[in-house]
């Protein structure tokens, strides 16, 4: 058993070496397109805004509170949980271009190339964070429990984030090509919004209730609520999701890393052949 620890301490090495130098390439190609960088920073400003503003003075919070208290959290879930269709469209137009074949040439280990996807869509995902933070202070969003509750909402976030960015790879390696997997993008608006993102569960009808109930948007949301002190607790009758909504946040991650991980190293493999 001795013997099998260099080699395998050897490969982890150099594929954690190979997929930073792939999260330096994915980021450097933003250098060359500035304008995918603004559309992705101002795109959460322009939620805060639209959400806040447009459709905040129709809609009722349960408790009597602000609506903005109220969206944050539902904003910061939905944001995570577009993670995925950036990095399948990004991953299926590399595979449509003949980029992963290049790299399945070169000696580089097979999990750098997936690995280099998801550490690249975290780091801007932060970015992304961070304006949508800022823009939310400023319309007088903020937390209320302290530093260490607020930190933990954030990290469940980025948890999550990189648990889907891995479902991005998976699909965006098992479509046919680029131009399905940008049609496949208005998919993901459902997902958001059948949900307590926005609006709570409770007036839905009871199919779309138990659907919204146990989205992984709705535990995040519900998460966040708790954690950032705003607006919006489940009620006493309130799914199992919701009233635990940290552990399900942590046991979707869980289940989409296990799943996806794999699938998207065997993906990857079999795209060469």
């Amino acid at each position: 058993m001795t013997g099998l620890a260099p080699p395998l301490g050897h490969r982890l090495r150099w594929t954690f070496t190979d997929g930073l130098t792939l999260v330096g390439r994915e980021l450097g190609k933003l250098r060359h397109a500035p304008g995918e960088i603004v559309a992705a920073l101002i795109f959460p400003a322009v939620m805060v805004v639209l959400f806040g503003y447009v459709f905040g003075s129709a809609i009722q919070v349960p408790d009597g509170g602000d609506y903005r208290q109220y969206l944050m959290p539902g904003l910061f879930a939905m944001v995570t949980f577009s993670a995925w269709l950036g990095v399948m469209t990004r991953t299926a137009a590399d595979a449509c271009r003949g980029v992963m074949d290049r790299f399945r040439s070169m000696p580089m280990a097979r999990l750098a190339v997936p690995f280099g996807q998801t550490g690249a869509d975290l780091l801007t995902g932060l970015l992304m964070l961070a304006m949508m933070v800022g823009t939310g202070l400023l319309v007088g969003w903020q937390p209320h429990r302290g530093l260490i509750p607020t930190v933990q909402a954030f990290l469940l976030m980025i948890v999550l984030r990189y648990a889907l960015s891995w479902v991005g790879v998976y699909v965006g390696l098992a479509v046919k090509n680029d131009q399905v997997a940008d049609a496949m993008v208005p998919l993901g608006l459902p997902f958001t919004m059948l949900s307590n993102a926005f609006v709570p569960t409770d007036g839905m009808p009871a199919l779309l209730r138990f659907l919204a109930d146990w989205n992984p948007v709705s535990a995040l949301t519900a998460a966040s609520r708790d954690l950032f002190g705003n607006p919006g607790a489940p009620s006493g009758d309130a799914a199992w999701p919701l009233e635990h909504p940290v552990t399900t946040v942590l046991l979707w991650s869980a289940a989409l890393l296990v799943t996806f991980v794999p699938l998207s190293l065997r993906a990857y493999t079999r795209k060469g052949r």
